[in-house]
C-alpha cells in the first residue's frame, strides 16, 4: 500500500512527523540541514509565510514568486553535505530537481544558514554549475 502521507523532502518518513511539525510551529528545526529540507518541503506545498518566517530578514526578497506561471513541479530533493561551521553557522550543499513546461531541471547550491536566538535560518546560496 503506497503512503499517500510522505514527505516531500525525501525522508522516507509521514509529511506531520517530519517537515509539517516545523510547518504548524509545533517544533523548530535542530540544524540547517532539517531546516532545508522543511524549506524545500514548504515550496513544494507553496507554504510563503514559512518560507518568509525561515529566511534571515536581511536577505528576504520581497517577492518569492511562488505564484509564477508556469510553476516548477518539484520532484526531488537530495542533500549532498552539511557542514556546521560553529553553533551559529553553517553550510548545506543540496540538489532540488523539478520540471518546468514539462523539462527537467536541477538546482544545486551551496546555501548558508545562520542560528538566532535559536533559530535557524536561510541566509542566501551560491547556485552551483
Amino acid at each position: 500500500m503506497k503512503n499517500t502521507a510522505s514527505c516531500p523532502c525525501g525522508s522516507m518518513l509521514d509529511y506531520a512527523p517530519c517537515c509539517g511539525r516545523y510547518h504548524t510551529g509545533t517544533s523548530v528545526p535542530p540544524d540547517a540541514a532539517t531546516l532545508m529540507r522543511s524549506r524545500y518541503s514548504a515550496y513544494v506545498k507553496q507554504m510563503e509565510a514559512y518560507l518568509r518566517s525561515s529566511w534571515h530578514p536581511d536577505t528576504c526578497p520581497d517577492a518569492l514568486g511562488l505564484d509564477n506561471v508556469p510553476r516548477p513541479q518539484w520532484i526531488g530533493l537530495e542533500l549532498k553535505s552539511h557542514c556546521p561551521m560553529d553553533d551559529n553557522h553553517a553550510t548545506v550543499e543540496f540538489v532540488a530537481r523539478y520540471k518546468l513546461n514539462g523539462r527537467a531541471h536541477r538546482l544545486h547550491e551551496v546555501s548558508r544558514f545562520e542560528r538566532i536566538a535559536g533559530r535557524w535560518l536561510y541566509v542566501d546560496g551560491e547556485i552551483k554549475v
